[in-house]
Order: C-alpha cells, then sequence, then structure tokens
C-alpha cells in the first residue's frame, strides 16, 4: 500500500508537503488536509473516494469537472471576482486525470479554500441562504452542454425504492412481516401517488436537471462574516428532478426531532425552515422552474420522508443488511420516525401551497 506522501506525489501540482493532517468530516471518503512548506503556496484537500459507494470513479469525476468548469467560466462572465473561493477546483494528475488509482483505492486532490468554515446549525436564516445557494446552483447548471451520468444509479427514484420493499416483503428474510404488514399496507396506500415523479417523466411533462442531491447546510462553506463562498460535496451531482435538492434539505432540516426519534410525538414538520427555504430557493431557481415543477415542490417535502421510510423499512425486513444500526429495532424506529414525519409534511400541503402562491 503507498503512503499518503506517494500519493499526493501523483499530482505534481502540490510540490513539498509539510503536513498532513486527517479530517473527521464526511461519512462516506477518507479526507485529509495537505499543508505545503512554501507559505506563499497554496493547501490542498486529499481524499480518499469510497467506491464501494461510487463504483464508477470515472464518471464521478467527470460530472465533477463539468460541473466545475460549466461554474467556474458563469462567474468569469459574471465578473466576479475571487471565483477561486466560489468554486471547487481539482487538481490534474501527471496524466491529466482529477483521480488517482493505487492499484486499491481511488484518489483526488483539490485546493484548499482558506478562511471558509462549514455550518451545522439549521436556522430559519442559514435555510435561507442554503436555499438562494442551491437554486444559483441549479440555474448555473441549467444549459451545461455536457451529458451526466448517475454516480448512484436510482438514489432518489422512487419506483425503484418501492420494488426494493416489495422484493424485501416478498422474501421475509429476518421473520419480521408479522409485525411490520399494517405499515407496509399504509405505505402501499400512498405508493402511486408518490411515484407520480417518474410517471411524468417518462410521459415528458416533467425534465431532470443537474442537481447536488446532498442538500444540507454542511454541505456550503461559508466565509468568516457568514456569506455563502461555494456548494461542496459535489458527488451525488447527477440529473434528478429539482425534488432531490429541495425536498431532501427539508426532510432532515425541517424535522423538529432527529431522524431516528422514538417518540413519534416530538416530530412535527418546521414550517419557518420551510419558509425561509422556499424563498430563498424559488428566488434563484424561478428562472428555469417550470410552472408544474414549482406545483410539485410541496409533494417533493412529502416524497422524501416517505421514500427514507420506504428504504428504513425494506432494511429492517432484510434483516438490516444496508444501514449500520445501533440497537435491535434501530431500522424500525427509523422507518416510524419517517413515516410520521410524511404525515407531518402531508398535513402541511395546503399551507405549503399557499405560501409559495405568495412568492410568486
Amino acid at each position: 500500500m503507498k503512503s499518503l506522501n506517494e500519493i499526493i506525489a501523483q499530482f505534481p501540482e502540490v510540490g513539498k508537503v509539510g503536513e498532513i493532517i486527517p479530517l473527521t468530516a464526511g461519512l462516506i471518503n477518507q479526507t485529509y488536509k495537505v499543508q505545503t512548506e512554501d507559505p506563499q503556496a497554496c493547501d490542498y484537500i486529499l481524499q480518499c473516494v469510497n467506491h464501494q459507494v461510487f463504483k464508477d470513479v470515472e464518471l464521478l469525476q467527470h460530472n465533477i469537472e463539468c460541473v466545475t468548469r460549466h461554474i467556474r467560466e458563469k462567474l468569469k462572465k459574471a465578473h466576479e471576482t475571487d471565483i477561486d473561493r466560489k468554486v471547487l477546483r481539482f487538481v490534474p494528475t501527471a496524466e491529466g486525470k482529477t483521480y488517482y488509482f493505487d492499484g486499491e483505492r481511488y484518489w483526488r486532490v483539490c485546493v484548499f479554500i482558506p478562511e471558509s468554515q462549514t455550518l451545522e446549525a439549521v436556522t430559519p436564516e442559514s435555510s435561507y441562504l442554503v436555499g438562494v445557494k442551491f437554486g444559483e446552483f441549479e440555474a448555473m447548471l441549467a444549459d451545461l452542454p455536457e451529458k451526466l451520468g448517475e454516480t448512484i444509479p436510482d438514489f432518489h427514484n422512487m419506483e425503484f425504492r418501492m420494488q426494493q420493499l416489495r422484493e424485501a416483503v416478498a422474501q421475509n428474510a429476518a421473520g419480521r412481516m408479522e409485525k411490520v404488514q399494517s405499515l407496509v399496507d399504509d405505505i402501499e396506500k400512498d405508493a402511486d401517488e408518490m411515484c407520480a415523479a417518474e410517471r411524468l417523466y417518462r410521459e415528458g411533462k416533467l425534465p431532470k436537471r443537474i442537481c447536488h442531491c446532498d442538500t444540507k447546510v454542511s454541505n456550503m462553506l461559508f466565509d468568516k462574516d457568514g456569506n455563502v463562498l461555494c456548494v461542496i460535496d459535489l458527488d451525488t451531482t447527477m440529473p434528478s428532478f429539482v425534488f432531490s435538492d429541495f425536498g431532501d434539505f427539508l426532510r432532515s432540516a425541517g424535522n423538529t426531532a432527529p431522524e431516528d426519534e422514538p417518540d413519534l410525538n416530538k416530530i412535527h414538520f418546521n414550517m419557518d425552515i420551510f419558509r425561509a427555504f422556499a424563498k430563498g430557493y424559488i428566488e434563484s431557481a424561478k428562472s428555469f422552474l417550470t410552472p408544474l415543477e414549482i406545483e410539485m415542490l410541496p409533494y417533493a417535502v412529502m416524497l422524501f420522508p416517505y421514500m427514507q421510510a420506504v428504504r428504513f423499512l425494506a432494511d429492517y425486513i432484510n434483516g438490516d443488511t444496508y444501514y449500520q444500526i445501533k440497537y435491535a429495532e434501530h431500522n424500525y424506529v427509523r422507518t416510524l420516525a419517517q413515516y410520521k414525519l410524511y404525515q407531518e409534511a402531508r398535513r402541511a400541503v395546503p399551507e405549503m401551497k399557499e405560501y409559495i402562491s405568495s412568492l410568486l
């Protein structure tokens, strides 16, 4: 196995390395900060790509290169200043690729953006900024000429997730169906409605956009004054419905409790967070959104807790083979919590629709 120094040496731009510091943030990829010896030179981020999750690293990096190049060109045309702090830049190897395979693992290097920070706190203020930035991110990529692939195929495909649940139910591998049959029946009642996006896409009524597909406050960099610099963690950037960016943010940010809260009475949908995020998002994305996409934004808010409930339930029925669990019934508790959030979001749909109409 090659040492970190040997791996960094494959990216000639980096130059002489002073110190390599492991960073703990990020659940999927191993990440390090590479400090260079030259105080005038920039520092770098070294990442080991998890190719169990992202099986086609060539495609992954193709997507990221296309996206960052296009955003950089847009920023230049807009005469933006300090562009290197407003879009990520990945460093090529001697062969000109933005990744290196050491025989076992895949590595990549991007320029570290100094005096930047990530935030974890979800407030109406931060949710508004996230909405603006992710809407802007999609708007900038609306005319991307290159074709991007799905880095995780069927990631947010509700029909595919229902198929996985039905297969789990048929096999009943862990003998848990007796316990969850009524819950499966409840989920099935709404399945046709919740799979609407895929049907509308096949009918040519709903487009796929280039979306981030992992919208959260911590996937943006801020400067020291709290201004948004750029969107980061671009691994899931791929063609999807805009519902991916809108609904997935509100699944976590709009929940008044953790996603595995056992006390269902604590789970409510936070309309203040919804209003702040929706306001920011529509401000920056309305330039390209179709009337149907805007009309279906409340559907997106229901879709993501519903989809997550389906995924947790399928895993529970299969015997907990996908998600890591902390106790025996963890996936069951997660399912109930996400299904309760779905029900809360469904109740809030008339209020969401009224608010979105007021923005237009």
